[in-house]
């Protein structure tokens, strides 16, 4: 427990009063289950299940069969227990405070013996006022109930007609009844995830006393006047008034980079206050705008906000203002019926490149942990090559040409010329510090790496750790803010709707300073789910359902967010029509049409490498494939029996109905499943098969909605965002996910860090004519050559190659940029049929900026002639923080989907998963913690496709 006394010590001279001391009661406390027979130390913030683990009580709770076998946990009750020390004298304050920032979930609060509240909702804060109880030594517990056993009661209390889904499906072995408690609702269980509805106290607890005023919360919301073209910071300073007289004051502003400074004459009222002021930024004052990753820097301000009230109280806080505009623009498009739906951030169209983000683990406090038990270093690529001037590494994903390049395409090695859209695309230092942020900030970062600027928080997850949002504020990665509502129907009692206030308005306050907030969405998937009937409810039940929904999501939710939030939009449901939606009663006629709002698209038997079965829609919020995580991160939590396709962990582990057998539907679509007899080998075959699969499909619908920006095709089209399900993981098992648990990449990300450059060509067929689209998030037009490529399977020497005269393409645009044939590119290249050869493809402009190299195939690669078994060598070397991997191919044979790895030695590469079309070449790894050439060399292990067979 630690004491953090708030004495603006600088500030108060003689006769000044401090503001109030703040005791924080983390650390060391007792947690026991319901008869008492188990009682242990237990570490708060913390859970159940780890203070188990911790004690060796239980083991991993991830490991094998441990969800179903720690069952038990969930559905006993548990106290949590501690005594402590006052370390002031209380009666020196009007009033003193029991404050807790998370509570999970339904517990009885017992201070000194005496019942001061109760809590039911872990996504708000609770305060209770202890002035009358506290002592100067006192007793603090938590009567837990478990979570599984209040949501069935208060499930069983609702008579009047069913909220469905009672149950999730079988194969997810979860609880029922998530939707009756304000809990993270895969806790329950879902089809990616384990069920483990833990108990505990997950967020910081604290004692707070002060005299005369308390300020509770305080937010920064700046906006912009389109009107006068100038900038003003609304703030919002919340107070608990303890005096029982008016308290007046002044109240002073500075943000000395904005040459600003205001002050105003305040006066507080007893009881609880909110004081709203605005601050004008002077027009000739420039001021930097926050800008997504890829399209800017994200510029903050420092500011100081200083309380100076009677009494001489003093109160300063400090904070960093970002500016941005953001509007979700729904307006007529020329040539199609309906409305775009895309953002715009500055004034800017952005194309939203991303992908979905779930909880990063079951249990929260080891998200907060120091999961990798080091400081990793802190890695600047251009400071390593101009350090190695000499030394040319050429990568995988194109040509060998001047500058250093990876998997995301290549960035010249003269800055001068560079535009400033370049400025945030150079090389970003991998700083991954220590302690609670070093697990958000790596999986954040990972995001970042690959090229995206955009997470949507899903909303059957939590809202996140402040950390998780300062981090994407840092990096520039917007988030889609879902409320906690998932993929069910949710009643909507009088309690229950008042919990629901208090979430709603406890959240929008604590995120909307945040300019990496560009959108709130009211649910997930809940508009559909009524009017495709997921949950089978009577017809005729229909138009209470609708009324439920209405009630809480639009008079609800909706009208808090734009109480509380003139700065961003509001969508009542993802998927939703947007506008169109609002029109028809808040459920839309048709919430899968392709031309209003946003879509979820999911289709696992069709041939995911044929574009056409993809929705040319305005904005694509979920899409995916399944694929295995890598052998070594399953094997931290198997055993030797688990380890085949079918055995019973994997069968367990899978929580997607027929998902094994749906991944291998689509793998044996253009691959041959593996081939060897050793059931452990095969295995791991099977495994870099789905993979394989998985970044082959998500690549080909991805680039289909990146070169679907700038067109209408039968009406369709003007796509303006692309967020593949899922990023993260959170547990070792089969997902959608492209970052395993723990971080480890996917092949999916590496595509994804090609797929979401910033300048890129797509290439693909219609009716038997190859065409090949650029596709630019650049700022600037460019003009741009495209070089293509035959190759033969057999050789690395490219059989024929075309280059394009000089293309202009547009910022932010898409554009036809080549059309042939296939026949007659055969034809062309004469010794080429579509088994035996494959297309390359890349864009270079005058600036030296290179886009990454694409592929196009021609066949399936199970019916590819000409493919040779390579002998893949490696000598690696380390320079400096990094190690450099050199390859040697002893064929002369193109090699398809090279896969690198290292086990888990925490760290990534620079590209993985490619073509190899070189018979040499180099390949960077990061590593995030510290390691050596010789633990390389032993974990190093290369896989490619024509290994298997």
């Amino acid at each position: 427990m630690h004491l953090h006394l708030l004495f603006l010590l600088a500030l108060c001279g003689a006769g000044c009063m401090a503001a109030g001391p703040s005791y924080s009661l983390r650390g060391s406390w007792r947690v026991s289950n319901g008869n008492s027979s188990l009682e242990l130390p237990a570490t708060v913030p913390g859970y159940v299940h780890s203070a188990l683990q911790q004690h060796g009580l239980i083991q991993d709770p991830y490991y094998r069969f441990n969800d179903l076998n720690y069952r038990w946990i969930s559905l006993d009750n548990w106290t949590y227990s501690t005594e402590f020390k006052i370390p002031f004298n209380r009666s020196e304050w009007q009033k003193v405070k029991l404050i807790f920032d998370g509570v999970d979930t339904v517990a009885e609060i017992l201070f000194n013996n005496v019942t001061i509240g109760k809590t039911d909702n872990m996504f708000t804060r609770y305060s209770f006022d202890v002035t009358n109880v506290v002592k100067d030594v006192n007793s603090l517990k938590l009567r837990f109930q478990s979570a599984v056993q209040y949501a069935e009661c208060q499930s069983k209390a609702h008579t009047q007609y069913r909220v469905p889904p009672e149950c999730p499906p079988v194969e997810q072995k979860g609880e029922c009844h998530v939707n009756f408690i304000r809990k993270e609702q895969c806790s329950f269980s879902w089809d990616w995830g384990p069920s483990f509805p833990s108990q505990g106290i997950w967020k910081d607890v604290r004692i707070e006393a002060y005299n005369i005023a308390h300020l509770d919360h305080l937010t920064f919301l700046p906006l912009y006047d389109n009107t006068s073209q100038a900038w003003t910071i609304e703030i919002e300073a919340s107070f608990d008034v303890v005096s029982t007289k008016p308290v007046g004051g002044q109240v002073t502003i500075a943000i000395p980079e904005l040459k600003t400074q205001q002050a105003n004459h305040i006066e507080l009222q007893h009881g609880q206050r909110i004081v709203k002021l605005l601050v004008k930024i002077r027009k000739d004052v420039t001021v930097e705008t926050w800008w997504p990753h890829g399209h800017g820097n994200q510029t903050g301000y420092n500011t100081t906000i200083l309380f100076a009230l009677d009494g001489g109280l003093k109160i300063e806080k400090a904070a960093k203002v970002y500016f941005r505009t953001v509007q979700l623009i729904e307006e007529p498009i020329t040539g199609s019926p309906g409305l775009s739906f895309y953002f715009k951030i500055n004034g800017l169209p952005i194309f939203l490149k991303g992908s979905n983000w779930i909880p990063a683990d079951s249990f929260q406090d080891k998200v907060t942990s120091e999961l990798i038990k080091s400081r990793s270093s802190c890695f600047c690529i251009k400071c390593f090559l101009s350090r190695f001037p000499g030394r040319g590494l050429h990568f995988p994903v194109g040509q060998n040409i001047k500058g250093w390049r990876d998997g995301s395409g290549v960035k010249s090695t003269d800055s001068s010329s560079r535009g400033p859209e370049f400025k945030s695309q150079q090389p970003q230092p991998s700083v991954m510090g220590s302690g609670a942020l070093f697990w958000l900030q790596l999986l954040l970062q990972s995001a970042v790496d690959a090229n995206m600027n955009t997470l949507r928080v899903w909303g059957g997850g939590i809202y996140e750790q402040d950390e998780f949002y300062a981090l994407c504020d840092e990096l520039g990665i917007m988030v889609w803010q879902d409320f906690m509502f998932a993929s069910a129907l949710y009643p909507t009692e009088p309690g229950f709707l008042e919990s629901v206030r208090k979430e709603v308005t406890y959240q929008v306050r604590r995120l909307k300073s945040h300019p990496s907030v560009i959108i709130w969405s009211g649910n997930n998937e809940n508009e559909v789910a009524l009017r495709v009937n997921w949950f089978h409810v009577n017809p005729r039940d229909l138009g209470t359902y609708i009324n439920d929904y209405v009630t809480l999501y639009v008079k609800t939710i909706r009208e808090i967010v734009l109480s509380e939030d003139r700065s961003r939009p509001f969508i009542a449901s993802s998927p939703t029509n947007g506008v169109k939606t609002m029109t028809e009663g808040w459920i839309s006629k048709d919430p899968y049409s392709t031309q209003y709002g946003d879509m979820h698209f999911y289709d696992y038997f069709s041939d995911c490498w044929d574009w056409k079965v993809f929705p040319k829609a305005r904005l694509v919020s979920e899409y995916g494939y399944q694929s295995w995580p890598s052998f070594s991160t399953l094997q931290k939590v198997s055993r030797q029996e688990d380890w085949s396709y079918s055995s019973r962990f994997s069968l367990h582990r899978q929580h997607h109905g027929n998902g094994n057998n749906e991944m291998l539907h689509q793998v044996q679509l253009h691959f041959q499943l593996p081939q060897r007899r050793d059931p452990v080998r095969a295995f791991k075959d099977t495994i870099y098969l789905t993979q394989v699969m998985q970044a082959q499909c998500i690549k080909t619908e991805t680039e289909f909605y990146l070169r679907s920006r700038s067109e209408i095709v039968n009406g369709e089209g003007h796509t303006m965002g692309a967020l593949y399900w899922q990023l993260n993981d959170i547990w070792q098992a089969p997902s959608w996910a492209s970052l395993e648990y723990g971080g480890k990449w996917k092949m999916l990300h590496y595509f994804a860090q090609r797929f979401f450059a910033p300048l890129l060509p797509v290439g693909f067929e219609d009716e038997g004519v190859f065409y090949v689209y650029g596709v630019s998030d650049l700022h600037k037009d460019y003009p741009t050559k495209l070089t293509v490529r035959l190759h033969r399977w057999s050789s690395q020497k490219p059989l024929c190659t075309f280059v394009s005269l000089s293309a202009v393409i547009k910022a932010g645009e898409a554009m036809v940029l080549f059309q042939m044939p296939v026949s007659k590119l055969l034809k062309r290249c004469k010794e080429c049929t579509r088994d035996t050869c494959v297309v390359s493809f890349y864009l270079s402009t005058d600036n030296e900026l290179f886009s990454p190299t694409n592929y196009h195939f021609l066949s399936s690669l199970k019916d590819a002639k000409g493919m040779v078994k390579a002998n893949i060598t490696v000598s690696i070397s380390q320079k400096g923080d990094l190690f450099v991997f050199d390859l040697k191919s002893s064929t002369s044979a193109i090699t398809p989907f090279v896969w690198l790895d290292v086990g888990s030695i925490p760290g990534r590469f620079s590209d993985n998963g490619f073509l190899m079309i070189k018979k040499e070449l180099s390949v960077l790894f990061y590593p995030w913690k510290p390691t050596s050439k010789s633990e390389l060399q032993q974990a190093f292990s290369v896989t490619s496709l024509t290994d298997l067979y």
